[in-house]
């Protein structure tokens, strides 16, 4: 029940997906912990000399924290709505850039960077493209990024799925995403390396990882509104869609008191540059 890399829609229709929802995505969607952005800066050396590429940043939501370590950014995404509300929220920052475009696409014009940075649009990437596209952008030593949230749950605690997986059953039948998410130490044992990407091969080194648990609170229609705005919900089709929300907002309400978490490892995992 997250933007889970083996049941996408297809990589050239992610603008139009998310761009569906913009002022949804913006307001529903977790963003990262402080510390992340500390680790990172402390791991690659970036700060305000340093010069960075974010590939697929959505509303901005990684981008303010990035311009906050006093870097400059030039961000790329490929949902115009998206976009536009992205260059809004970063409006107070001097040197903040935000391009419309994919990055398989994209046109760097002869620029290199530092550090190149992707939060939770990675795996959106064509893999054919993506790594080789990366090393050629960033400047000798420079490093990649990739962020994420990974949905997961703890022993005992109520989760929603558990209490509406008959209710997902009934409006879409054996869905391929449906399904429970995994434990908290689950995936800290598990997940390691680059994740569930291809990996870059020789292009860059083994991949630093730590993680951050996070958590966002919400009554029925918050947690429905979040699901509105993730790839899994956003391709079923509307009068599927919507109905099932509807029951499971019900759901929420009634048997778990119109309070339910949600619950992530916020996940950043950094690599240099091969030279």
């Amino acid at each position: 029940m997250t933007d889970d890399p083996k049941t996408p829609p297809n990589r050239h229709d992610l603008g139009r997906v998310f761009n569906e929802v913009p002022e949804l995505y913006d307001r529903i969607r977790p963003g990262y912990p402080d510390k992340l952005f500390a680790d990172l800066g402390a791991t690659t050396g970036v700060d305000e000399r340093s010069s960075v590429l974010e590939v697929g940043c959505g509303t901005g939501q990684a981008t303010r924290s990035l311009a906050a370590l006093g870097c400059a950014v030039t961000a790329v995404e490929p949902g115009a709505g998206l976009a536009a509300i992205a260059r809004r929220r970063t409006a107070a920052f001097r040197d903040v850039e935000v391009e419309t475009s994919a990055f398989e696409d994209w046109d760097d014009r002869g620029r290199n960077f530092d550090a190149l940075v992707a939060a939770s649009s990675w795996h959106w990437i064509d893999p054919s493209v993506g790594w080789r596209r990366a090393y050629e952008v960033l400047r000798p030593g420079g490093w990649t990024a990739l962020l994420g949230n990974v949905v997961v749950r703890r022993p005992g605690e109520p989760e929603v799925y558990a209490e509406t997986a008959d209710l997902h059953e009934r409006f879409c039948p054996e869905h391929p995403g449906w399904g429970h998410p995994p434990l908290e130490d689950e995936v800290r044992s598990t997940d390691e390396g680059w994740g569930p990407v291809d990996g870059p091969g020789e292009l860059f080194g083994p991949a630093i990882v730590r993680w951050y648990p996070t958590v966002q609170w919400f009554d029925a229609d918050g947690f429905t509104d979040l699901l509105r705005s993730t790839s899994l919900y956003r391709g079923l089709d509307r009068d599927v869609r919507e109905p099932l929300l509807d029951a499971v907002a019900e759901r929420i309400r009634t048997r778990m008191s119109d309070r339910v978490p949600r619950r992530y490892l916020s996940v950043l995992r950094v690599g240099q540059r091969a030279r």
